[in-house]
């Protein structure tokens, strides 16, 4: 067989958790043709000696549905060793759409110089196709574009004709090829949807055999009741459940534990479960999800309205928002032009500087802000290093970078989002050279193989024969992050070699600019 890539001489992880076997690896039309001592030529010869050789890693948790039609080179992805990416997480995602002024809200990194011209998912996957983006990708079908697409803003829950139609939509964005669905049960627009209204969609989810991505409810407080909440979801339904970003935004009452707990109650009981946790020890957000869903119902001028209102801000500081119902003092402002002297200081800070109420500093953001809702940002600091790492040592959890894809050049260079540049080289230096909880083997295996099963891909986060030639190469003593939390755009070092769908996409540390990844499509063979 004629070989167009070979892999000499490193230490090859297969992703199943094995360890590794110093091999060579024998590439032929965009698949692993051989594996062993691979004997003549080829179009293209990689020296791994003295390097790992892993599964490309695949990003169970992201939110590039935008930025990868922005800029399509991936950067931040790839220079990581990650090969593939679930987008349409959160309820967030790119379709489907009716009105794209009220889809953008529910988009992560949207700032309209793609346009939303396309209607579905198909037509989505479509327009990303023609982006040729260097990296694989897959969608999941968003809650909180189904809930614009047919509720609109009304904060309600659907009523019986409305759940119909977002059955009918979800329907037809699993048959267009997405892999699953998700909620964003935190954000305004997804706050009124019932216990009943999920369980009516995963039921079509469940009867296709997709997977139900989750951001519960209330993660702060109530944070272990919103994971239930899921588990009785899946309980009523039988669909494949993943809890997205576990770890509850509190350290009091035990609550990370006893979200761990609940999760292995319900795989005791046999339930196809898992979860995700991102790599920070904070969340991060738009500020303007301290706004209640009612406040748009006039348009931007109407909001606009009642932000100059103290009527209804008084009414709006009820709201308990994924922002502010934890205490202001945990809520720090990202870079913002606008506001220079408020960025990197807490809100709480700010209230007591200003003397003033934190929320109405950040309403005057958000009124400065109206024609840019997107750009205001904010980190709300949640976690400890014990609970992080008790987390990612559980068997059930992966990591994901819960960001879009990034650049330091080109047109996304000046953007911003915490865990892009840095979620797998971090994990993979903290769990396996800082605290030795894991091994190289059991760290690849979260990053490929477990992600791979949770998504019932056959051909990737492996290497084996016949799998799809997604491979990183790496040096695991030199593979690290250099992101900090006020810097965060610093490129990881330690990828030597990155291999997308057999073609080279990162050679010897560099871009070679080959944009060689795939929209993948789930087929379904059966009706639901």
């Amino acid at each position: 067989m004629a070989l167009d890539l070979i892999i000499r001489g490193g230490s090859v992880f297969d992703g199943s958790g094995s360890e590794p076997v110093v091999t060579d690896v024998g590439i032929a039309d965009g698949r692993i043709a051989e594996i062993g001592e691979v004997e003549g030529a080829a179009a293209q010869v990689l020296d791994a000696k003295g390097l790992s050789v892993a599964p490309g890693f695949i990003d169970i948790h992201a939110h590039s549905d935008y930025t990868l039609l922005i800029d399509p080179r991936a950067v931040t992805a790839l220079k990581q060793g990650v090969t593939l990416e679930v987008l349409g997480n959160c309820g967030f995602g790119c379709a489907p759409i009716r009105d794209a002024k009220l889809a953008a809200a529910s988009i992560y990194g949207y700032d309209g110089s793609v346009v939303l011209d396309w209607t579905d998912v198909g037509g989505y996957l479509s327009r990303l196709e023609r982006a040729r983006p260097a990296i694989n990708v897959l969608t999941l079908v968003p809650n909180g574009q189904l809930r614009r697409h047919v509720v609109g803003m009304a904060d309600r829950p659907a009523n019986e004709d409305e759940r119909r139609r977002m059955s009918t939509l979800l329907r037809e964005g699993l048959r267009q090829g997405a892999f699953g669905y998700s909620t964003g049960l935190e954000y305004p627009v997804e706050r009124a949807v019932t216990e009943d209204e999920i369980v009516e969609l995963c039921t079509v989810v469940a009867k296709a055999g997709a997977l139900y991505a989750t951001h519960t409810r209330d993660r702060d407080a109530a944070a272990v009741e919103g994971i239930k909440e899921a588990v009785r979801t899946a309980d009523r339904t039988g669909v494949r459940l993943q809890v997205s970003h576990l770890l509850p935004r509190t350290t009091k009452d035990r609550a990370d534990e006893r979200a761990v707990e609940v999760i292995d109650g319900a795989r005791a009981r046999g339930m196809d479960i898992a979860f995700d946790q991102h790599t920070r020890l904070f969340g991060t957000t738009y500020l303007n999800t301290i706004l209640p869903s009612w406040a748009y119902e006039g348009g931007l001028g109407g909001l606009a309205a009642h932000l100059k209102s103290q009527k209804s801000r008084d009414r709006m500081k009820g709201y308990p928002s994924i922002v502010a119902h934890g205490g202001w003092d945990r809520v720090v402002l990202l870079d913002n032009t606008t506001f220079p002297e408020f960025s990197r200081r807490s809100f709480g800070d700010l209230g007591r500087a200003l003397g003033n109420d934190p929320h109405d500093i950040a309403f005057d953001i958000l009124l400065a802000e109206i024609d840019q809702l997107h750009r205001p940002m904010v980190i709300i600091n949640a976690y400890t290093p014990e609970q992080q790492l008790r987390t990612f040592a559980h068997p059930l959890c992966m990591p994901g970078s819960d960001a879009t894809t990034l650049a330091p050049d080109g047109p996304l260079a000046d953007k911003m989002f915490h865990g892009a540049y840095s979620w797998a080289s971090w994990y993979f230096h903290f769990m396996v050279k800082e605290r030795r909880v894991l091994s190289s083997a059991e760290a690849i295996f979260r990053l490929t193989g477990l992600p791979a099963r949770v998504l019932n891909l056959k051909d990737r986060g492996a290497i084996r024969i016949g799998a799809r030639a997604d491979i990183a190469i790496f040096d695991a003593g030199e593979f690290r992050e250099h992101a900090t939390t006020f810097e965060p755009n610093q490129l990881a070092t330690g990828m030597r070699h990155v291999v997308v769908n057999g073609r080279v996409a990162v050679e010897d540390g560099r871009l070679t600019g080959v944009r060689a990844g795939e929209v993948l499509r789930r087929k379904y063979d059966h009706e639901f």
